[in-house]
């Protein structure tokens, strides 16, 4: 079963639970999924891959949400905080920036050798996308071209 045919029976499941809140956040990683797979036109195959990467997107959507919630709106950032632990728990495990570095040093080393941050992260990102962060991945490619 695929990760988004596993977020479906999810959804499905929290319904019939009548977990609203479960529902709502299993129901916008479905949305992002599906939106963003007819908008990159490959709506009928949409791999785990590309579902990560979306979960990754819809999880730090909602982390900026509460983040950018203030504090005297106590109860609708607790709203947000329920719908990222229940996203997290979907979302891919991210690289540590020691396995990063690792990547990127063993499979990059020629890459980075010209010290080019541009090119650099263009030939990375293919490889690293949906698997790690892309602020820690653009910190260890600049302090690999001070190096």
């Amino acid at each position: 079963m695929s990760k988004f045919q596993t977020l479906q029976s999810d959804m499905v499941a929290a319904m019939k639970a009548k977990d609203k809140p479960r529902k709502e956040a299993i129901s916008a990683m479905i949305q992002t999924i599906k939106k963003m797979a007819i908008d990159e036109g490959h709506r009928d195959e949409i791999t785990d891959e590309f579902a990560d990467r979306m979960i990754l997107k819809e999880l730090k959507s909602t982390k900026e949400q509460i983040d950018t919630c203030p504090d005297s709106r106590a109860e609708l950032k607790a709203e947000y905080q329920l719908k990222y632990d229940i996203m997290n728990e979907y979302a891919p495990k991210l690289m540590s920036a020691d396995e990063i570095r690792t990547v990127l040093t063993e499979k990059f080393a020629d890459v980075i050798a010209t010290k080019n941050k541009g090119s650099i992260m263009k030939a990375v990102m293919p490889e690293l996308r949906g698997k790690a962060d892309g602020k820690d991945i653009s910190k260890i490619v600049e302090e690999l071209c001070k190096g």
